[in-house]
């Protein structure tokens, strides 16, 4: 009995373990399944664009950049600064391919404005224009009126005076505007009597900085705003001659671009820039701009000096900038919008 409760009990153990292990085969486990959150990058914003059509003395003595810099950090705007003589920025306004113009040839300006172009034009600094040359002032001209000047360059020029050359800006811009207007007011007609008028009469075509180095290179004469003379002068041979006379006053003004395309969300983009130029803050800036580097101002705001000038030529320079179409009297431009 004992015997067959030893086999019987054996017999079971084995039943059980063969039991076991065919279930435990049989058995599947479903595996944990774990899910990696995983992270999008979160994309910012693209900042909104404001298209700069600007003169190159203001691009090339680094005012600009400097309160780009400023201005950016204070608005979620991104500037788009495009340097340009006073004519060629113009043209790209009037194309509608800018927001803001910032130029300095009131004439040019005011015609603009006129137009239905431009609105909220505001004047926010000024310097002076300078002749420059050699030293040894081969011409004979310093300290004279600028008038007086271009007289005797012609007259030397013409009659090939040893050293006696003149590249001027020649494209348009708000600079060859003003030596033009110098021309007028000698007495000179300027296509017929001095642009063609012989090899001492350059035109390069080019900016401010590119024609002061092509002057310096030549040894000669040439017109330029003294900002940008001070800016090059350390790479110069060339320096002041004539700094004195009321046509040598040079103002830089700003306006809002317009046509009926326009959104009204960028002209107010427009205005915001015009009123951070004007603005306290701002002109404080720009009386400091240059002090350090050349020991004077390259630029002189107009809460500082509001220069003496012909009717217009000087525009409002502390309204804040709120129009968003020009006047009823002036014809609106309708210039397709970008």
């Amino acid at each position: 009995m004992k015997r067959f409760s030893a086999l019987s009990l054996g017999f079971l153990l084995i039943l059980l373990l063969v039991g076991g292990i065919f279930i435990a085969g049989c058995t599947t486990t479903t595996p944990t399944t774990t899910t990696i959150a995983t992270t999008q990058p979160t994309i910012a914003a693209e900042k909104p664009k404001l298209l700069i059509a600007t003169t190159t003395s203001l691009y090339d003595t680094g005012l600009l950049n400097y309160l780009e810099t400023k201005y950016e950090a204070q608005n979620n705007v991104d500037l788009q600064i495009t340097s340009q003589g006073t004519g060629k920025a113009i043209e790209i306004a009037k194309k509608g391919d800018a927001d803001v113009l910032l130029v300095h040839s009131p004439s040019q300006e005011l015609a603009f404005v006129k137009g239905g172009n431009g609105i909220n034009r505001r004047s926010f600094a000024s310097n002076y224009f300078l002749i420059v040359g050699l030293a040894n002032d081969p011409a004979g001209i310093r300290n004279m009126t600028p008038e007086a000047a271009f007289t005797t360059l012609l007259i030397k020029g013409t009659n090939k005076t040893a050293g006696v050359f003149f590249v001027s800006r020649g494209d348009g811009s708000g600079t060859h505007t003003a030596e033009q207007k110098i021309w007028s007011n000698a007495k000179f007609n300027y296509t017929t009597q001095v642009e063609k008028s012989g090899d001492w009469y350059i035109e390069a075509g080019k900016g401010m900085g590119e024609t002061l180095q092509m002057a310096n290179e030549k040894g000669a004469y040439t017109f330029t705003d003294e900002g940008t003379f001070l800016a090059y002068k350390s790479n110069l041979k060339l320096e002041p001659i004539i700094t004195k006379g009321a046509s040598l006053l040079n103002i830089y003004s700003v306006m809002t671009v317009y046509n009926d395309k326009q959104p009204v969300e960028k002209l107010k983009m427009a205005n915001d820039f015009i009123n951070f130029l004007i603005s306290n803050q701002t002109q404080a800036d720009i009386g400091n701009f240059g002090v350090d580097k050349y020991g004077k101002s390259l630029f002189t705001p107009m809460t500082v000096t509001v220069p003496t000038a012909p009717a217009g030529n000087v525009g409002d320079h502390s309204t804040p900038a709120i129009d968003l179409k020009p006047p009823e009297a002036v014809v609106t431009n309708t210039t397709a919008a970008k």
